[in-house]
């Protein structure tokens, strides 16, 4: 049951670290408005209405006994309390004093002037109403045959200081919130630019122009991402310059082997060793293929349907279909892409008949579908897995081949991820195996 509530509590609230931090923030002082709001009207308005009020109901009071006081003259005492207490009073005779009209229950001056009245004067002696004019109270109170109408100022019955009170109350809030957001940001954006430069960076963007800013425990995680950055760098060039010796090295003897391959009088023997040594020319390119830093190439926006079209083209393979929806773009290392989708139409071609490429986008997620069906032999579900490891070669089915070192889809993979993609085999509809691609665009 906790849990359950615990889980419904943290959907409740905001994800991002900005709206989360300014619910901190605002939460403490919209209590507090609410709190002082409430101590204001229940201590001070309220009773300070009432107070209003009930002395203006008095005065009623003391004009209706004026009034049947034979002493004085009705007329002169209506003028005297119009001018004095401004009262604007008439009697009319009529039995029928009130009217049809829906209490506003909602009202505090229609719940203390009805509270009021009904103890002083009783519950159907009276009618009014708050609504009718802008500023007065139409209020009519049976005497005799006849009711007296009053015309009061609702002035009379409330005070100004709420208005006042309520906008001074409000301004304040809004603008320490209108701070609190402004701090907040500025302290939320170097988080949020240090996931971003982890993300180009982990897409094998350049980010030079990352600089750690921002709160002090901020700018100590940024600088130690910076250094683990340039580490990671520095390890990379130095694996690239090794691979360059070392494909300097094992070229030049390769290259004297083959020489010295003219001189051997047994063919039998020549090819066997020509054989060996264009295996390990392959097997040393598709090595330094897959070793070799992908961070030299710079991104750029491109069509990625447009790109899949010319290499379909390249193959001039009619078994050869694609179904593209046109103008998708995205943005990474277009010769990487274009290596990857070669590596796999090729080790489809090796072993199928018919291939079906199909590239889409959902416009929901962003995301960028390639899917390539053949209608091979596939592969079994329990390898998916493993084919995308270096060097793993099936004994059997798809990849039975000599001439494949166990690279093409380590390679594929590799270049995927590294744009924050993924990839994945599946059963196709032709029977064959499936390769699905998806790029974040």
């Amino acid at each position: 049951m906790f849990f359950g509530l615990n889980k419904f509590i943290k959907n409740l609230l905001p994800r991002r670290l900005f709206y989360r931090a300014l619910l901190i923030v605002a939460t403490p002082i919209i209590i507090l408005q609410l709190v002082i709001t409430i101590v204001f009207f229940d201590s001070l308005w309220i009773k300070t209405n009432k107070g209003m009020t009930r002395a203006l109901v008095g005065e009623i009071k003391t004009f209706i006994e004026a009034y049947d006081n034979e002493k004085y003259d009705n007329k002169n005492l209506s003028n005297l309390f119009t001018i004095y207490l401004d009262l604007n009073v008439k009697y009319k005779e009529d039995e029928f004093f009130e009217k049809k009209i829906k209490k506003r229950w909602y009202s505090p001056i229609d719940r203390t002037l009805r509270r009021e009245l009904k103890s002083s004067i009783g519950s159907d002696q009276y009618w009014f109403n708050t609504a009718s004019y802008k500023d007065l109270i139409h209020l009519n109170i049976k005497y005799k045959n006849g009711y007296f109408e009053f015309l009061i100022p609702k002035d009379r019955v409330t005070s100004t200081s709420a208005r006042l009170f309520a906008l001074w109350i409000t301004f304040p809030a809004i603008l320490l919130l209108f701070i609190a957001m402004i701090f907040l940001k500025n302290q939320t954006r170097p988080i949020t630019n240090l996931a971003v430069a982890a993300e180009k960076f982990g897409r094998g963007e350049n980010i030079d122009n990352f600089r750690p800013a921002g709160a002090l425990e901020i700018r100590q995680a940024g600088h130690e991402f910076d250094k683990m950055r340039k580490r990671i760098m520095r390890h990379l060039n130095q694996r690239s310059e090794m691979l360059s010796g070392i494909s300097h090295d094992l070229r030049t003897p390769l290259t004297r082997m083959k020489l010295q391959l003219a001189f051997i009088k047994d063919k039998n023997i020549s090819e066997q060793i020509s054989s060996d040594i264009d295996e390990m020319e392959k097997m040393l390119n598709e090595y330094l293929q897959f070793t070799s830093s992908s961070y030299l190439e710079q991104n750029e926006t491109f069509s990625i349907t447009k790109l899949i079209q010319e290499i379909i083209e390249k193959y001039k393979n009619n078994n050869i279909s694609s179904e593209l929806k046109p103008n998708i773009y995205m943005k990474g290392r277009k010769n990487l892409i274009q290596r990857t989708i070669n590596n796999i139409i090729d080790n489809s071609i090796k072993y199928a008949q018919k291939i079906q490429i199909q590239l889409t986008n959902n416009n929901n997620n962003n995301n960028i579908l390639i899917l390539i069906d053949d209608d091979g032999p596939g592969i079994s579900e329990l390898e998916y897995e493993n084919v995308f490891k270096p060097f793993y070669k099936i004994d059997k089915g798809r990849a039975d081949s000599k001439s494949s070192v166990g690279l093409g889809l380590s390679i594929a993979s590799d270049i995927i991820k590294s744009h924050g993609g993924n990839i994945f085999l599946e059963k196709s509809n032709l029977n064959g195996l499936r390769v699905k691609i998806i790029f974040p665009s």
